[in-house]
């Protein structure tokens, strides 16, 4: 019998719960057993309700349990949203015709229709946002609850272009609900592997280089704007990282990295540390899907065994991952940048974009 062994990242349904969930006004109901309801919970830290389907409901239909559950969480008061997982998928119910007459908003996602990142578009499309092209600012785009660094991306980015006098409209998907349809005509990113669509993309915000271009485009387009400030910290703090590395570099060897993220941070990881401390970049294992035409090497790790595999045969210096990559490492250093992130409490909210 071949060995089973459990993927890395999670499925459409929790990439669909995640990025409603990241929504205040929404209250997000997973439509399937025990297990679909503990897995994403466990990950999100978010309160999501559950239908918490057994053998009876699977043999003589779920409608009754569904109906039960949306009547007891419908006192809130805020927006209901009902995610399915694979079970009532595979059973053939029609979900819509029973939501029919309650004001629910439906999302199929089960988790064999694909990874976390199209789950996560297939929710914020049914959400339907809209842009009001006189909303002022611009929008933070690839926020997700589920990346441990969602907070810090959000709080450094709003310093940031409140220093350069730029209004911000909605983060997707961290936000009050009723602003999904009031968004700016133009956005910035933190994580193109979540990118919203929504809005003209300025730029990334990954990287002191990416930050510099996106700055000079939001001059460029936001009326009021000016990136000043911002390109005077960027610049003051580029060179204490140089000072640093530098002094680094005068004691060690520049190190041989093997790197484990979504497609956009490892890429942002490879570049920072080749561009300050000369790195070798044994190898990039990606969990999700890299942008088309990629000059970067990446390879794909959705297994323990990929990633066992890969360690093994570049024997880094240091590690970056997830908690998966740290049971393989040994003694090897490690620095978490993927969730999930187990053993630790957060007690400050620290970001990964800006500077």
């Amino acid at each position: 019998m071949p060995e089973c062994t459990n993927p890395l990242w999670p499925c459409a349904m929790t990439g669909a719960a995640a990025c409603l969930a990241g929504f205040d006004g929404m209250t997000v109901v997973i439509h399937g057993s025990s297990g679909c309801y503990y897995y994403p919970t466990t990950l999100l830290h978010a309160p999501l309700y559950g239908t918490f389907i057994i053998e009876e409901e699977v043999i003589f239909g779920s409608e009754q349990r569904l109906l039960q559950v949306i009547k007891e969480v419908a006192s809130s008061g805020q927006r209901i949203a009902v995610v399915t997982t694979c079970v009532p998928s595979i059973l053939g119910e029609d979900i819509r015709a029973i939501l029919a007459s309650h004001d629910v908003l439906l999302v199929d996602s089960p988790g064999f229709s694909g990874d976390f990142e199209s789950g996560y578009r297939n929710a914020l499309s049914a959400l339907e946002p809209r842009i009001n092209p006189e909303k002022p600012g611009v929008n933070i785009d690839g926020v997700c609850i589920f990346d441990p660094f969602y907070r810090g991306n959000v709080r450094e980015l709003v310093r940031l272009l409140s220093k350069a006098n730029v209004p911000v409209a909605t983060v997707f998907s961290a936000d009050a609900i009723s602003r999904v349809h009031e968004a700016s005509p133009f956005t910035i990113g933190t994580n193109s592997d979540i990118a919203s669509g929504v809005g003209e993309n300025l730029g990334g915000t990954l990287g002191m280089k990416e930050l510099t271009e996106t700055f000079n485009r939001i001059c460029n387009v936001i009326e009021g704007a000016d990136a000043r400030p911002v390109l005077e910290e960027i610049a003051s703090e580029e060179e204490r990282i140089i000072q640093v590395c530098d002094k680094f570099l005068r004691r060690f060897d520049p190190p041989r990295v093997a790197i484990f993220s979504w497609a956009s941070y490892a890429a942002f990881a490879a570049d920072t540390l080749r561009s300050y401390l000369d790195a070798e970049i044994a190898c990039i294992g990606t969990r999700s899907t890299p942008s088309p035409g990629s000059a970067r090497v990446f390879e794909r790790a959705e297994g323990l065994s990929q990633v066992q595999a890969l360690v093994e045969e570049h024997k880094p210096d240091f590690i970056i991952g997830s908690s998966f990559e740290r049971s393989v490492s040994g003694d090897t250093a490690f620095v978490g940048l993927t969730p999930p992130l187990q053993g630790k409490v957060r007690l400050a909210s620290r970001p990964i974009a800006g500077i």
